[in-house]
């Protein structure tokens, strides 16, 4: 079928949904439809501006990550605590998603086509790293539980070496999901009938939700997985208030109790609002509250925006908050500084 067949069926299906907004739209090769009607009138100039976050945070993120990252695996003191192998791990897995996710974004926006091998590769590095992120600030979150109501046996609950199996296990997990998904998904899909290859994960998002039984049902496995996450951190933190309430950490608003509090519920908050974002785009697109195009408008702006802010955010509101690593930068910064302005002793 060439691509004006493939136009056609487009455009009497968009103007059948238009007769009926009440019904959500059911075609054999909907994906198919929805990426013809998104290249006939492609928006670049729009799209381009979309490529401003993600760069923007990988630039703030490089500017500081590979610092932080020198400061841990550099130092035996620092390295040995369980807290800053985990804050390591999650600052290693945001600057790899971001690599990843600027580069699949600037091919995209200039409308570069990868191999569909390379795609896949690209994809599942998107996948891995975005769940060992999501993962290890489980993690991060359970080693602050762990360490606040059971002091005296946290240590050997988790010492820095069953910390180091716990990173392998979030990294060969966050390997092991993406994989299943994708082998479930290559078994089960039947050739298209107007087969178009894309590698943008927002339009990928909105096609998901046109897709068979078994694409709805990797992507309902995903919300699921990620709202179990969610779940299991708020309810370390209700019962971490719960029994610290009593001892007075609470009473001053700007206390370091409350301050490192308020940190950590503004990072989980943008970590996953694009989730909760993600949700309310599903629910308004299936039943007809929004269209085509204005989902994948706001797929585009989950994806280039709230997904990448916080992983730009982390070490600065995060990473750079521990004294040891501030400390230690700030020691490197001023050796570097006074190597350049020492003068240079003639012999």
């Amino acid at each position: 079928m060439n691509f004006l067949a493939c136009a056609s069926t487009m455009i009497l299906n968009a103007t059948l949904r238009e007769m009926d907004s009440n019904r959500t739209l059911e075609l054999d090769e909907p994906s198919t439809y929805m990426l013809q009607e998104w290249i006939i009138s492609p928006p670049y100039t729009d799209m381009k501006m979309f490529l401003i976050p993600p760069i923007v945070c990988l630039v703030a993120a490089i500017l500081v990550i590979p610092s932080i990252l020198f400061v841990i695996f550099s130092s035996f003191s620092i390295r040995q605590e369980t807290r800053y192998l985990l804050l390591g791990n999650a600052l290693l897995c945001d600057l790899m998603y971001l690599i990843f996710y600027t580069l699949s974004a600037i091919l995209n926006g200039a409308n570069l086509t990868l191999p569909k091998y390379a795609c896949v590769l690209l994809l599942f590095l998107l996948a891995v790293t975005y769940c060992g992120g999501l993962l290890t600030a489980t993690a991060m979150v359970l080693d602050i539980f762990l360490a606040i109501l059971f002091p005296l046996r946290y240590v050997a609950i988790l010492p820095s070496s069953r910390t180091k199996k716990l990173i392998v296990l979030i990294w060969l997990s966050s390997g092991v999901f993406p994989g299943i998904i994708y082998l479930v998904l290559m078994v089960t899909q039947k050739p298209a009938l107007c087969p178009m290859n894309t590698c943008s994960v927002p339009i990928i998002l909105v096609m998901t939700l046109h897709g068979d039984d078994a694409v709805k049902l990797c992507y309902m496995l995903s919300v699921a997985a990620l709202f179990l996450c969610l779940a299991l951190i708020h309810g370390c933190y209700i019962i971490l208030y719960l029994k610290t309430r009593q001892s007075g950490i609470w009473e001053s608003v700007f206390s370091r109790a409350s301050v490192t509090f308020l940190m950590h519920h503004t990072i989980l908050f943008f970590y996953f609002s694009p989730l909760l974002a993600l949700v309310v785009e599903t629910l308004l697109y299936i039943n007809a509250v929004i269209g085509l195009r204005t989902g994948i408008w706001i797929s585009l702006t989950i994806c280039n925006v709230l997904m990448v802010l916080p992983k730009a955010l982390l070490p600065y509101l995060y990473g750079l908050r521990y004294r040891e690593i501030s400390s230690s930068l700030k020691f490197i910064f001023r050796m570097k500084r006074l190597r350049l302005v020492s003068p240079v002793v003639s012999p």
